[in-house]
């Protein structure tokens, strides 16, 4: 079974051609950073725009790249949500064009589940359930994976997701956008106990996230409590990388410890790491020095960040179980309750 998948929920366009839920024969991904990079983050209105100029070639070329035809198509997957609404509509609405122009089944997916089952695509675990890890720069979870498409949240950020809050301590450090790989290769030659940060603890729930404080005390270790936080810093190259490297310790550190605990109170098979910050190797590093008895399935060269094979494989799964296509009046959605 040939899936088509279609991802548009933040500010990359992507398309994909999958086989069977796991064969990806294609998956093309336009990227906006350097849209973005002059605003220190994604602008809602500009990705939008390009969206609609670039989706369709898009798709065309993750077709040529698979050597198929729209009418080789069995499915068409797109995610509905979570994601910014105006992005969400433009991909989701063109699978629905596609999808009733050629005839073929429509499939809605969930954007974040796409990034769980991502990482399970070249290898599946072999016993479940697994605790799925979802960092992001618009999310942050533990996810309790009963099986494929059977989930329960179990601890989720209160403010800042661990990617937004990576975006803004690089563009305090005078970083690019996205700020994750920088902040890792500025860190590399800093010490990481220089500045005593700390993420927050959420009393209601332990296994909750809270990364605003961490990233206003960054804040204020740059500029100095009463200094106008737009005023431009004076920190030396050395002071720079031990921030960055404190920083992410820190945030790492939070991540880590609250997973521990998480695994804790429950014997799971494996773990499930997937989003864009699942791309750093000081990330990876720690939970391999953490957990060194579960094992640990990480998305694979070109799957952490947005993409749309992830879509159009969970796709063939959600297609096989329902038995049946979404209804083209199926709505995108901003937040999606039971799983973000």
């Amino acid at each position: 079974m040939l899936v088509l998948g279609i991802e548009s929920t933040c500010d990359e366009a992507a398309a994909a051609v999958v086989e069977d839920g796991s064969k990806i024969l294609s998956n093309i991904v336009y990227s906006q950073a350097q849209l973005h990079n002059q605003f220190k983050g994604v602008v809602p209105e500009l990705a939008c725009r390009k969206h609609l100029d670039v989706i369709i070639p898009v798709v065309e070329q993750a077709l040529k790249k698979a050597n198929c035809s729209l009418e080789d198509i069995d499915v068409i997957a797109a995610a509905r949500g979570p994601g910014l609404i105006g992005a969400l509509l433009i991909g989701l609405n063109t699978a629905k064009a596609l999808a009733y122009a050629a005839k073929k089944p429509f499939i809605g997916i969930n954007h974040l589940e796409g990034h769980l089952y991502g990482s399970m695509m070249p290898v599946m675990p072999k016993k479940f359930p697994c605790l799925g890890v979802i960092l992001s720069g618009g999310h942050t979870a533990l996810v309790h994976i009963e099986a494929i498409r059977k989930y329960r949240v179990l601890g989720t950020t209160v403010d800042d997701a661990i990617g937004e809050a990576f975006d803004k301590v690089a563009s305090l450090l005078g970083l690019p956008y996205p700020g994750g790989p920088f902040i890792e290769n500025l860190a590399r030659d800093g010490d990481p106990y220089k500045f005593s940060f700390k993420a927050g603890n959420v009393k209601k729930n332990p296994l909750d996230f809270s990364f605003s404080g961490l990233k206003t005390n960054v804040m204020y270790t740059i500029k100095g409590q009463n200094q106008d936080k737009n005023a431009p810093s004076n920190l030396s190259d050395i002071e720079k990388k031990d921030i960055a490297a404190s920083f992410q310790r820190a945030a790492f550190s939070d991540i880590v410890n609250k997973t521990l605990l998480a695994t804790d109170h429950y014997p799971y098979h494996g773990l499930i790491l997937g989003g864009g910050v699942c791309s750093s190797q000081a990330l990876k590093k720690m939970f391999e020095e953490a957990f060194t008895t579960i094992p640990q399935f990480w998305p694979a060269t070109g799957m952490a960040s947005d993409n749309a094979a992830m879509i159009a494989g969970l796709g063939y799964h959600q297609f096989m179980q329902q038995g049946q296509h979404d209804s083209y009046f199926l709505k995108a959605q901003p937040k999606i309750p039971n799983l973000m």
